[in-house]
């Protein structure tokens, strides 16, 4: 049989590693698990977001979109964009989800060999970018708080540098970024010339203080925020991006070669979701995020999260792939950090779960914590 390894591109080579779909191919034969790994709300899509889907089917709004988008939708999001930041130069386009969003900015911006710096722990895609457009990805480490860093970011920035990565709220920490950290980002950006993506697509569930955007204080930031998890149309593959109207320009005219559009029937369900209040499950996921902090915090060394519906907390033994596998004897799925850090400290807790689940999932981990304390001190 032709081993047809030869033929895969380096910049796709690198990604051919198994060793997480090895491990969540063995959590796919539990039986009814406690499932704490999901980076996706738990609601149902709103019946007026479904409903107007249906509507664009049959009203025949299944062709092919403009690239950048659908005019109403554009220009709805437009406004919202120009009463929030008033800036002179500020256009939006329609993405299909996030990621595209990020592929189409990065490759945008980076030449092979030019830098990006993102901070560690990350969204498993953003080191990713360096590899797929030849660009070289630079992290900064922000533990154990995951905190900013500014003299470490400043000390990592080089001649090759031209991109900095922001996400707040993050995943998989959770974490929002002060405004202080905003602006001493924003003013570091400034001083070296660089651009910034900021990745808000968990921009709708910040808990302790309205969201802020490095946006307000550096306008040469690409934003990239959607639908996907304030409206749980994940699948549906529904996101915007906007910033300075020379890089979008350039990023739909990317967008018409590889992703094309947005799917056309969802962006009039994108109308839709921006009329619809969401306020309510923001509420609920406030009130599992305080529960589980409190619940976890005698057992486990916790930063708590401002924002998102992940918590992050360290392992209380072994590595990664060890507290794993013992959560899968116990019917319980969690992510290794490892798939989010350099660093094999951590794990990953989506609370985006029903509370049963929730409550499930915390008394196993305490169980598990405890387990191995009391086999250490006997």
């Amino acid at each position: 049989m032709t081993d047809f390894r030869e033929f895969i591109a380096d910049r796709a080579s690198s990604f051919l590693s198994g060793g997480m779909r090895e491990m969540f191919q063995l959590a796919a034969n539990l039986k009814d698990p406690v499932n704490l790994a999901i980076g996706q709300a738990d609601f149902d899509v709103p019946p007026s977001i479904k409903q107007a889907i249906h509507q664009a089917v049959d009203e025949n709004h299944n062709d092919y979109a403009l690239a950048q988008g659908i005019a109403p939708l554009v220009k709805r999001i437009q406004q919202q964009v120009d009463d929030q930041f008033a800036h002179q130069d500020r256009q939006v386009f329609i993405t299909s989800g996030t990621s595209a969003g990020l592929n189409l900015a990065v490759l945008t911006l980076i030449n092979p060999g030019e830098e990006l710096i993102y901070f560690d722990p990350y969204f498993a895609m953003y080191p990713a970018l360096g590899q797929i457009t030849g660009g070289v990805s630079v992290k900064i480490d922000t533990y154990p708080e995951f905190q900013v860093d500014i003299d470490q970011v400043e000390s990592a920035i080089t001649e090759r540098t031209k991109l900095l990565i922001v996400n707040s709220p993050a995943n998989p920490t959770g974490y929002c970024l002060p405004e202080n950290s905003l602006k001493d980002l924003a003013d570091l950006a400034r001083r070296h010339n660089l651009m910034v993506i900021s990745d808000e697509i968990y921009s709708s569930y910040s808990y302790d203080r309205p969201h802020r955007s490095i946006a307000e204080f550096y306008p040469s930031t690409i934003v990239i925020d959607g639908f996907s998890k304030s409206h749980a149309m994940a699948g549906l593959r529904l996101a915007y991006v906007h910033g300075p109207s020379k890089i979008i320009e350039a990023m739909i005219q990317l967008q018409q070669f590889t992703f094309v559009c947005a799917p056309h029937p969802v962006q009039w369900a994108g109308l839709a979701a921006i009329e619809t209040e969401m306020s309510e499950f923001v509420s609920e996921y406030q009130k599992k995020r305080d529960w589980l902090v409190d619940e976890l915090s005698s057992d486990f060394e916790i930063a708590k999260p401002g924002g998102a519906f992940y918590v992050f907390p360290k392992l209380p033994w072994g590595s990664g792939r060890e507290f794993f596998e013992a959560a899968l004897a116990e019917n319980l799925i969690l992510i290794p950090g490892k798939t989010f850090s350099e660093q094999d400290s951590h794990f990953r807790i989506s609370y985006a779960v029903p509370d049963n689940k929730l409550q499930q999932g915390a008394e196993l981990l305490k169980k598990l914590a405890r387990k191995k304390s009391a086999t250490a001190s006997s």
